[in-house]
């Protein structure tokens, strides 16, 4: 960024509970570290909410309104006090707040768009939040069409800005529990949590194509990895189909682990659906574990409907196929398991490809070109 916009410009971030890990925090440090990167430390300020929401009888969570006041309080002060030039909502949930904030102090907004907490309705308070916003910023295309068409919004001039992996190196493979006998059977891999309220991530559908998988790969394992509610339907499933020698379910691993079963895997698949439903939309935003796969230099099998077909080349760095389809999913394992030369050049292929367009360093050069816009 030029010296003079950085000089001028400060970034005020308004963040989700942090507390946790999942895509939405770890994207929320990545931007906040990338705004300390392009504009400098002491441009950029931080307030997150303090605290998590918690489970209500119905199922559903939300925060304390005492929480809600404290983060509402603290955002406001900081606006008032340090005067930011733009106010960057790193989930919809807080752009309530910065919209409130805007109407005293007349500073912009961007809203940033991850998939499902926009894919469907949403309460008056987010909605005239999202119409409000100075920009859109999406992860996806495909989230940002989504957003734009379920809620009617006008062009916003939107900043497309992809996940990016870690900034540095992912974890060298080592020695573990996960890799234990030393043998060489041709290994798919699913990575994705095993809950009830995600069986759109495609878990049903591998088990499904997995008995066509061995009849032509007889050797062939299926490694499931990732914990959840939904782990006892799914091995009484793998039992029901006769394939429960070949499938392991390995539940939530450490991070060393996980760079173990990328490293030992011969293809990654995750064929998850998309059901852009007005009041129960799922479906993969963008799909982080799908460039981990690549990072490693594996070929990935993913859905050719959704988030993950916008950065996935079929045919150069896997294949998509139709999520609900078993044998589709099937031909394209046993095409990929049965090809070891083509796979391996697919995995360089896409190791390739996030090295060059999913990096720390492009994710800044993105958000820069966002910040001078």
């Amino acid at each position: 960024m030029t010296e003079s916009l950085a000089t001028r410009r400060k970034v005020l971030v308004l963040a989700p509970p942090l507390e946790s890990v999942g895509g939405v925090q770890n994207y929320t440090r990545t931007l906040f570290a990338a705004l300390q990167d392009v504009l400098g430390h002491s441009c950029v300020r931080m307030i997150a909410v303090p605290g998590e929401p918690e489970a209500r009888d119905d199922g559903s969570s939300a925060l304390r309104p005492h929480v809600k006041l404290r983060f509402l309080a603290s955002a406001f002060a900081t606006a008032i006090a340090w005067s930011p030039d733009l106010i960057v909502c790193a989930h919809i949930g807080v752009a309530p707040a910065a919209r409130l904030i805007q109407k005293f102090t007349r500073v912009p907004y961007w809203v940033v768009l991850y998939g499902i907490e926009v894919w469907g309705e949403l309460p008056p308070a987010k909605q005239n939040a999202l119409r409000a916003a100075q920009r859109l910023v999406s992860i996806t295309l495909f989230t940002l069409d989504a957003t734009i068409a379920r809620h009617s919004l006008r062009d916003p001039g939107a900043l497309i800005l992809p996940p990016t992996l870690p900034k540095g190196q992912l974890p060298s493979p080592k020695a573990s529990g996960v890799v234990s006998d030393g043998s060489q059977q041709p290994v798919v891999l699913t990575v994705a949590r095993l809950a009830a309220s995600e069986r759109y991530k495609g878990h049903d559908v591998m088990l499904e194509a997995w008995p066509l998988v061995l009849r032509r790969v007889p050797d062939a394992e299926y490694w499931i990895v990732g914990g959840g509610d939904d782990r006892p339907r799914l091995e009484s499933r793998a039992r029901e189909l006769g394939i429960a020698s070949s499938v392991r379910f390995a539940g939530s691993v450490s991070l060393e682990e996980l760079a173990v079963c990328y490293d030992r895997c011969s293809v990654f698949a995750m064929p998850a659906r998309t059901e852009l439903d007005a009041r129960a939309p799922r479906g993969e935003g963008f799909g982080i574990v799908f460039l981990e796969a690549m990072a490693h230099g594996k070929p990935v099998v993913g859905p050719s409907v959704g988030a993950p077909a916008e950065f996935i080349r079929s045919g150069e760095h896997g294949l998509l196929v139709d999520p609900a389809s078993a044998p589709g999913v099937a031909n394209a394992l046993i095409e990929l398991l049965e090809d070891q030369p083509r796979a391996r050049r697919m995995g360089e292929a896409g190791r390739d490809w996030v090295a060059r367009e999913f990096s720390f360093e492009r994710f800044c050069e993105r958000l820069c070109k966002g910040l001078q816009g």
